[in-house]
């Protein structure tokens, strides 16, 4: 009887996900010392960073996202469609849901899938914090679908606002959740308001747009400096958006935030960017040790603290560092715990020790659309990080985008969709206008 390589079967293809399998792919795919298997309930992927970009149409995710089976292809690792629902630990099998397309036709019944080692990388959600309304009336920036259904809302009300005569009616945006997202997509909003002239809509300009950003802490952006998020709030005031601090929302109308306070923050469009978690059916599986945010607890090799075998990085994954805080759910730390565990993964197969995780902090960078980029950076090499702004750090924020095509790409295919992005820039619209 002929041994079958190890599987490394792979849950969620976000930006640790699919770094992770496409290294593995090279590194073991390819000489075939282990089958890799790539998970995701969606056919494509984009960088969630840029999800906020989406949303308003300033890029395409059918242009710039990435196809796993095409890519799957290409980098050695297989690629398979479904939603984990199920984990049975002792026969090492995972359950995937009944698939169906949107009229509710199956186009695959339940399925289970063996493991001999397994990676979670499912990310995380937003957390409403069980407010009341939010879920019913509140558009959510998780995933591409619900990026691109605020983008069909945001452009059905630019063209109700072009068609209005009365310059007094504006469209009003109320946005909950003062991070990088909320405070990234009031900036990018403004933006694509200002560019709609070019392409006919002349009547609805930014000076018929009004934001609302309410967050319930004492400022804006509280996991970042208090220098940056000062800078964050000038340039956000001066576009024109309402920054609320120290504002909390107790529930969700059809077309208003209620605060804590009784005060009726009106919205054509709401927005919940408060907070994140893993998703919830990671606490139904009733088999992990969790926080109060659905994160998995793991080890110092970033295994789940209750089976070896079981891997997660990410959003959904909780290390406890030295100093007793929280790894935070960023790009950054995805990127740096699929090494870690890629590393890992190699050293089992190998019969090696196995590497901890560090966590190395590079800073903080929040672009506000092409009015300014804030940020600071090299926060593990010196006791003070170094604030930027302006051009330095913008390019520091692309240079971040580009880090991440060049782990899943090569250095090579980077480079040339760098430069396919210039040429396409001048035949593309500079927005999505469908």
């Amino acid at each position: 009887m002929i041994n079958q390589p190890p599987k490394i079967v792979i849950i969620g293809g976000g930006a640790g996900g699919l770094e992770l399998a496409t290294q593995l792919g090279h590194k073991l795919g390819k000489k075939r010392q282990a089958e890799i298997l790539l998970i995701d309930k969606n056919r494509s992927h984009i960088w969630k960073p840029l999800l906020h970009e989406v949303a308003t149409g300033s890029i395409d995710a059918d242009l710039d996202g990435v196809v796993y089976s095409a890519h799957a292809a290409k980098h050695h690792y297989n690629f398979q469609l479904g939603s984990f629902c199920h984990l049975d630990q002792t026969n090492k099998t995972i359950t995937l849901s009944e698939l169906k397309d949107e009229l509710g036709h199956r186009i695959l019944p339940e399925r289970q899938v063996s493991y001999d080692y397994l990676v979670l990388a499912i990310g995380s959600v937003s957390n409403d914090f069980n407010t009341p309304g939010v879920n019913k009336h509140c558009f959510y920036l998780d995933s591409n679908q619900q990026a691109e259904r605020f983008q069909h809302a945001l452009l059905d009300n630019f063209t109700r606002l072009h068609q209005d005569d009365d310059p007094l009616h504006s469209l009003t945006i109320a946005i909950v959740g003062g991070g990088a997202t909320g405070v990234e997509l009031s900036a990018e909003l403004y933006h694509v308001s200002d560019m709609l002239k070019m392409y006919g809509l002349n009547k609805m300009t930014a000076k018929r747009l009004h934001i609302d950003l309410i967050e319930a802490g004492p400022r804006i952006l509280p996991a970042l400096p208090e220098r940056i998020a000062n800078s964050a709030k000038r340039e956000l005031v001066k576009l024109g958006v309402t920054v609320r601090e120290g504002t909390q929302v107790k529930e969700a109308t059809e077309n208003s935030f209620i605060t804590k306070n009784d005060e009726h923050i009106n919205a054509d469009i709401m927005v919940w960017a408060a907070g994140v978690k893993a998703p919830d059916f990671i606490k139904d599986i009733g088999i992990f040790e969790l926080t109060r945010n659905n994160q998995i607890k793991v080890n110092q090799y970033l295994q789940s603290s209750v089976n070896d075998d079981i891997f997660v990085i990410g959003d959904c994954c909780a290390f406890t560092q030295e100093d007793g805080s929280q790894v935070p759910p960023r790009a950054q730390s995805a990127h740096q715990m699929a090494q870690c565990v890629e590393k890992n993964l190699i050293a089992t197969l190998k019969n090696q020790p196995l590497s901890a995780f560090t966590y190395s902090d590079h800073g903080s960078l929040v672009n506000l659309s092409r009015y300014s980029t804030v940020g600071s950076l090299m926060g593990n090499l010196t006791s003070n990080s170094f604030f930027i702004e302006g051009k330095i750090a913008r390019f520091m924020y692309i240079s971040l985008y580009r880090m991440h095509q060049r782990a899943i790409h090569g250095s090579a295919k980077t480079f040339a969709l760098w430069i396919s992005e210039k040429v396409l820039r001048v035949v593309r619209p500079k927005m999505k206008l469908h």
